[in-house]
């Protein structure tokens, strides 16, 4: 059955039979997870697992947000706590090359717990570069605080979830770093000429071949004063695609976000109408995600192959690993940086 454009998220910790009947039908192309939906590891498994049933996909893509620190849906007694994206370079005396070995390892530990318990795209990593006096929503999310730093960890960090067969989603492009709101609450808009805007740009540009990107809510007045990147042409054809390059799958942020205004169904339009492959909608309210399935098409064309490439890059078998040692080694890393 053809997949429709979008992602879902879930009300609780299993199916509903109302859940059960309406992506039945609507055939969303993934799912993703928030700490309402996460208890422990059988139960998340059991949860994924059945996901896979009702659509009939092995390769079902099932996303979640774990990046570390504060954006972290697994978590302890059952998972580890994972540190910030800004720990790591700072662990390592704010050498990237000395913190790529420590980011890609955390990056495949967090692949390793995701892959046990059925789930296989992280959204990670976060490639925005903070500005002076920009909100602190994206803070100690980022690898650092200047560009080259952030694209060779980010990098890093998505090599390690490859490895051990997580897809990644470099986040949030073409940049929320200079933002001085939460788009979470409120529109943010950034009002640097393009050509400042090429310092956001690199990371996304050095990143530009991973399977997956995820949109900002912001608008960007050197490119488009009228939208923000989620629903304008402009940032998708000409800077997303055009300059930066990127050419995978090309996601939205969670159109629930108070960043966007509108019925769900308008929302959904808006962003594939300005270039987005799929749409992510993550509350699990069903009479939102019933309008953004009717605002969401089926998959076809460009989208299609994008989606379909996106999912040739899962391994089917990770690279060999040892768990135990690995964590050993990583959490010693940690403990002798946060000793000093």
């Amino acid at each position: 059955m053809a997949q429709r454009a979008f992602i879902a998220g879930l009300s609780g910790f299993a199916l509903t039979d109302l859940e059960r009947g309406f992506f039945r039908d609507a055939q969303p192309w993934g799912f993703i997870l928030f700490r309402r939906n996460v208890d422990n590891p059988e139960q998340v498994r059991a949860l994924t697992d059945s996901l896979r049933d009702l659509t009939g996909r092995d390769n079902l893509p099932v996303l979640v947000d774990q990046e570390g620190g504060r954006v972290q849906r697994l978590g302890p007694p059952h998972w580890p706590r994972y540190p910030a994206a800004k720990t790591f370079v700072q662990a390592r005396g704010n050498d990237p090359e000395a913190a790529r070995e420590i980011v890609r390892l955390g990056a495949r530990l967090i692949a390793h717990d995701l892959l046990a318990i059925g789930i296989n795209v992280d959204c990670v990593p976060v490639l925005d570069v903070p500005a002076p006096g920009s909100h602190g929503i994206i803070g100690d999310r980022a690898y650092g605080n200047d560009p080259e730093t952030i694209a060779v960890l980010g990098r890093a960090a998505a090599e390690g979830l490859m490895a051990g067969g997580v897809l990644p989603v470099i986040k949030h492009i073409p940049g929320h770093g200079r933002a001085k709101a939460d788009s979470h609450e409120e529109l943010p808009i950034v009002d640097a000429k393009k050509a400042d805007l090429a310092r956001d740009f690199l990371p996304f540009a050095v990143n530009a071949d991973m399977p997956m990107a995820m949109t900002a809510h912001v608008v960007f007045t050197g490119i488009d004063k009228a939208a923000p990147g989620t629903w304008s042409k402009k940032v998708i054809s000409q800077t997303i695609r055009k300059t930066i390059g990127f050419d995978g799958l090309l996601m939205t942020d969670d159109l629930s976000m108070k960043a966007l205004g509108g019925d769900f169904r308008a929302r959904a339009e808006k962003a594939i109408a300005a270039g987005c492959d799929m749409v992510l909608h993550c509350n699990g309210v069903m009479d939102e995600m019933e309008a953004v399935a009717t605002g969401a098409p089926l998959l076809g064309g460009k989208a299609k192959r994008r989606a379909e490439a996106a999912l040739t890059r899962l391994r089917h078998r990770p690279e060999p690993f040892n768990a135990v040692e690995a964590r050993e080694r990583f959490t010693a890393i940690l403990a002798g940086h946060l000793a000093a």
